[in-house]
C-alpha cells in the first residue's frame, strides 16, 4: 500500500509568523483552518488541511527547490490577481540540458515542458512556491 492513499501536508518553515501571516492571508487570501499552540497556523487548500506554517528561525528560506505548488486553472489571471495583491514572481532565464527554454515572460510565467504555464514566487523567507495549470 504504502504511502499513496495517505493526506501529506507542506511544512513551510518561517522567521516572523506575524509577517508570514500577513503574506499567505493578506496576499494569498488563505484562510487559516486552526492556529496551533506553538503558533504555527495550518491553512486548507483544495478543501483540505494542507499547508502548516510554523516559526523556525534557523531553518526558514534554507531551501532552493520548489517547496509548494496550486494547481489553477488560470495562471494569468492568478497571476494578475496575486500580482494585485503584492506578490512578486520570479525572474528566470534559462534552458535545461533537455534544450527546453523554461525563461519567464514579463509577468514571470513560463511555459511547461509538455505543456501548461508555470510561475514562481517566494514568501518574506524566501521560501519558494509556483503555480502551475493552462494544460
Amino acid at each position: 500500500m504504502g504511502l499513496s492513499s495517505y493526506r501529506m501536508n507542506a511544512m513551510i518553515a518561517v522567521t516572523d509568523m506575524i509577517r508570514a501571516t500577513e503574506f499567505y492571508e493578506g496576499k494569498l487570501g488563505l484562510s487559516a483552518a486552526r492556529t496551533d499552540a506553538d503558533g504555527s497556523k495550518v491553512y486548507g487548500s483544495g478543501g483540505h488541511e494542507s499547508l502548516v506554517v510554523y516559526p523556525s528561525p534557523d531553518h526558514a528560506g534554507s531551501s532552493t527547490a520548489t517547496l509548494a505548488t496550486w494547481y489553477v486553472d488560470d495562471v494569468e489571471r492568478m497571476v494578475d490577481q496575486l500580482t494585485a495583491n503584492g506578490v512578486t514572481f520570479e525572474q528566470y532565464d534559462g534552458v535545461l540540458e533537455s534544450g527546453f527554454d523554461y525563461g519567464t515572460d514579463e509577468k514571470g510565467i513560463s511555459p511547461r515542458a509538455g505543456g501548461g504555464k508555470v510561475a514562481w514566487f517566494k514568501d518574506p523567507d524566501g521560501n519558494l512556491f509556483a503555480i502551475e495549470g493552462d494544460r
